[in-house]
């Protein structure tokens, strides 16, 4: 397969499973960029004239897939792969769902529920319900590579990625990923206009999404799960850059437990602290926020560090 220095990702070049075993659909070269146009998470089943009656008939097998997977060139197991999130532009409209037996609430919220919101791009707000206008702040809930082992569903996040549903990852955001296999595999899909932490219905505003990356293999760095860094600021986002760290696990305590040893990690390997001074620092500085908490039997903790206390 021939190597560029970028690549564009159809729309119908989509796989349901992370697996190593799924082959690339192109090869770009390290620090290349690569263009990606994606459906919405339900897969295109549902449109902006849809009504509750739809959310009945949604095929699972068609849910959450994922565009790729990519190559990249000279990536091999405990590299990591820096991920550049360099633009999302979102549809002019959006779904969220309440779907029976899914979501925090499933044994309470047993019908179901749909809103179509129209979108008024990449920025600005959209009105959700009469009268509460939210801000748009695109990114996609799947991001990841080939996890070594598979085929893994699409539906829980993992080490390597997958569906983190983490707000904080829009334009402007660094992520860096381990890779467990070689040329990385990377994916993405499930497309957000808005969401917030945990995204306890489910859905967040789904949305068809064209997104550009730029993915860089990392010899000098070795990460054991998903880190990023924030973009300066956001609509809806904390303002100042951010470096975070993620626990990923069946247990919420487990995988707070993991984001803050990963974030003590850092704060030896970036600005050489002591372990000790580091996990005093942790709970005088650091946010522990909950990413992801529907998507069973995995859940995501995320400890997030402002890097305006290094200035």
């Amino acid at each position: 397969m021939e190597t560029r220095s970028s690549v564009h990702v159809a729309r119908d070049r989509f796989h349901l499973a992370w697996d190593p075993a799924v082959p690339p659909v192109a090869t770009v070269a390290s620090g290349g960029v690569v263009d990606f146009d994606t459906l919405d998470a339900g897969g295109g089943q549902l449109t902006a004239s849809s009504t509750v009656d739809d959310i009945g008939t949604l095929d699972f097998s068609r849910v959450d897939q994922v565009n790729g997977p990519v190559e990249v060139e000279s990536a091999e197991p405990g590299d990591t792969l820096q991920v550049d999130l360099l633009d999302f532009q979102p549809a002019d409209w959006g779904w969220t769902a309440s779907i029976p037996g899914f979501g925090l609430l499933a044994d309470e919220f047993t019908e179901p529920l749909l809103r179509i919101t129209r979108l008024p791009g990449a920025t600005g707000r959209a009105e959700f319900l009469p009268g509460i206008r939210v801000p748009i702040a695109p990114f996609c809930g799947e991001v990841g590579v080939a996890p070594p082992t598979g085929p893994r569903s699409t539906i829980p996040p993992d080490l390597h990625g997958g569906n983190m549903d983490t707000r904080h990852l829009t334009a402007g955001a660094t992520l860096f990923l381990p890779v467990f296999v070689a040329g990385a595999r990377f994916s993405l899909g499930d497309g957000h206009a808005a969401q917030g932490d945990g995204e306890v219905c489910g859905t967040a505003i789904e949305t068809p999404m064209r997104v550009r990356t730029r993915l860089t293999v990392r010899k000098d760095l070795h990460v054991t799960g998903p880190e990023f860094l924030t973009s300066p600021a956001g609509a809806g986002l904390p303002i100042g850059r951010r470096y975070a760290t993620d626990g990923i696990g069946p247990d919420l305590l487990g995988a707070a437990r993991d984001a803050v040893h990963r974030m003590i990690d850092w704060l030896g390997r970036e600005h050489g602290l002591a372990p000790g001074d580091a996990y005093l620092l942790c709970s005088v500085a650091v946010d522990l926020r909950i990413s992801e908490i529907v998507d069973m039997p995995h859940y995501v903790v995320t400890a997030h560090c402002p890097l305006s206390i290094f200035e």
